[in-house]
């Protein structure tokens, strides 16, 4: 959802060039923004980042990305947004994935925001935005079908393209794999493997099988796989033996600026 904000930022940096927005992926830990050309997928300013506020709070955490906002001098660019949570017309429903904050849970985060900084605000859940940027830009651009991109952190975001379109908000790490008594991410994402000391071919050996309830259930043509642990992608990869093709994410740690900013462009 876009909200159209009454007033202006002012700020320290300036791209104006008509296919230019602003991208903001808010994460647990850091707020990150920077001006990308959405027409080819590239920053054009600096990253910013500044620390995400300790206690969570809307409130604090909205100032933050407004003051974020502020730092890039005045443009009609929109403001594009990456946000932890399932987000419907601009507001989340459900909590805060870091510390699950539930009083985010039906806060007008694009309103506020727009009111805060005078932009035009489209709020979109954040693995949602990777996956715009990888199948605009990446590595699923120009592929027909179903296309599932998945991104191995601290837990497991997703988001699902039937040719080239998004469904919005499915949270596949939420999902329970037979025979196992917590949702898959706890077992499957990049964090597990650091918990458990895993070895490369035993956290494979979990990934093929979340996986292959995956292609059951949705029966994909590719899977793209980001996140950090992606860096290391030739440790796993190999090992996995799922029909669907099977990569490595192209945009790395830039992929969920990149696609808040396009979804905020195609908003317009």
């Amino acid at each position: 959802m876009t909200v159209c904000g009454d007033g202006t930022a002012s700020g320290k940096m300036s791209i104006p060039t008509m296919s230019t927005a602003l991208g903001i992926d808010i994460g647990g830990s850091g707020l990150k923004a920077a001006l990308v050309d959405t027409t080819r997928g590239r920053l054009v300013s600096e990253r910013l980042r500044v620390p995400t506020p300790r206690s969570l709070a809307p409130d604090d955490v909205l100032a933050a990305v407004a003051g974020l906002v502020e730092r890039f001098e005045r443009t009609r660019a929109p403001v594009g947004i990456g946000f932890p949570a399932v987000v419907v017309d601009g507001v989340p429903l459900t909590p805060f994935t870091a510390a699950q904050v539930e009083i985010w849970v039906g806060w007008p985060v694009a309103a506020r925001l727009a009111g805060l900084t005078g932009r035009a605000v489209t709020l979109l859940n954040d693995a949602d935005a990777a996956g715009l940027a990888e199948m605009r830009f990446g590595a699923g651009r120009g592929e027909p079908g179903v296309v599932l991109v998945l991104t191995l952190g601290t837990g497991i975001g997703s988001a699902l393209f039937v040719d080239g379109r998004l469904a919005p908000n499915f949270e596949l790490g939420h999902l329970y794999l037979p025979g196992h008594e917590r949702v898959a991410e706890w077992s499957v994402a990049a964090s597990a493997r650091t918990r458990e000391g895993l070895k490369w071919r035993q956290y494979a050996s979990r990934l093929d099988e979340y996986l292959h309830h995956l292609e059951r259930l949705f029966t994909p043509r590719l899977f793209i796989l980001g996140g950090g642990i992606s860096r290391k992608a030739d440790r796993f990869l190999p090992q996995l033996t799922v029909r669907a093709r099977v990569v490595a994410a192209a945009l790395g740690n830039h992929a969920g600026i990149i696609g808040a900013a396009v979804a905020a462009a195609s908003s317009r």
